[in-house]
């Protein structure tokens, strides 16, 4: 008998959905949380040990992206593997081409999102975000577990979607007015003015509209806000035309590009240098302030 997964209909799942097929065959759980340190320099660090000392959900798989599901010899952090790379990535976690991935973190929500933005543009949709994350699942009492399990490889195929990824010289054609798309970014306010960088180069390329990822989640619940609430935050850009999202090196971009698919936008891409690229070449133009 032919084992099916459990379908999704929606880039994200409710924590109701999830406790509902834990345990489920051909169900794989993935936690991609990646901590922030700003001290003494600015960088990032595996979420590795917490997911085992600490807790993650019952059966979650650690999905790792700092050295795993990005290409660690890539020039800028987080850098997108190429096809084997994330072929040999999602078999190492167990997944193939006949399972659910429901990707989770401890965050608001931007590295579950940048895993299903990468499966995605590998040509595979079957991967949904845990909507409010371990956060909210922790919140509504629900079971959690420490440790890990031995995981049996699989072989997953991967299909390139390149139209779900644009470079520098495709933002610096928007930038000028030459091709018509808008450049949303995904970083903090502060970030967009300028005020605060982690970057020789401050400030926002050209023509961008901020719309901070960690603002499309509520503060309490960290759920993303209702569909409603979503539009209003991207008004300025819902008009049919294309949507770049960036951010500093590709992560809230991808909840950005979350986001919009979830309002049923269907021609996002992520610029993964994002940022990190853009202020690393100095005749590409910033622009400080709101």
């Amino acid at each position: 008998m032919t084992t099916v997964a459990p379908l999704i209909t929606s880039p994200v799942v409710s924590t109701q959905w999830l406790a509902d097929h834990l345990g489920s065959e051909k169900l794989v759980v993935l936690d991609a949380t990646v901590h922030v340190v700003s001290a003494p320099h600015h960088g990032h660090v595996s979420g590795h040990e917490q997911f085992i000392l600490t807790g993650h959900i019952p059966d979650a798989r650690f999905a790792d992206l700092l050295e795993v599901f990005s290409d660690p010899e890539g020039e800028f952090p987080f850098t997108k593997p190429d096809q084997a790379r994330f072929e040999a990535a999602a078999a190492s976690v167990g997944i193939d081409n006949d399972t659910t991935v429901i990707v989770y973190d401890s965050a608001f929500g931007q590295w579950a999102s940048r895993i299903w933005w990468l499966f995605r543009s590998w040509g595979y949709d079957r991967v949904a975000v845990l909507d409010g994350g371990y956060t909210k699942w922790v919140a509504e009492g629900r079971d959690t577990e420490i440790g890990h399990r031995e995981i049996a490889e699989t072989r997953f195929v991967a299909t390139a979607r390149p139209e779900l990824w644009v470079d520098r010289e495709y933002v610096e054609a928007v930038a000028a007015g030459t091709v018509d798309a808008a450049l949303v970014c995904g970083l903090s306010p502060k970030e967009f003015s300028g005020e605060v960088s982690s970057r020789p180069r401050a400030g926002h390329i050209p023509g961008s509209v901020s719309v901070p990822a960690g603002h499309l989640v509520d503060r309490v619940s960290n759920a993303l806000l209702s569909e409603a609430a979503l539009r209003e935050k991207f008004a300025p850009v819902l008009e049919g035309k294309r949507i770049v999202a960036y951010c500093a090196g590709g992560i809230t971009a991808s909840a950005v590009a979350l986001a919009l698919t979830l309002l049923g936008h269907r021609n996002v891409a992520v610029y993964d240098g994002s940022l990190n690229e853009w202020a690393a070449d100095p005749r590409l133009e910033l622009v400080l302030g709101a």
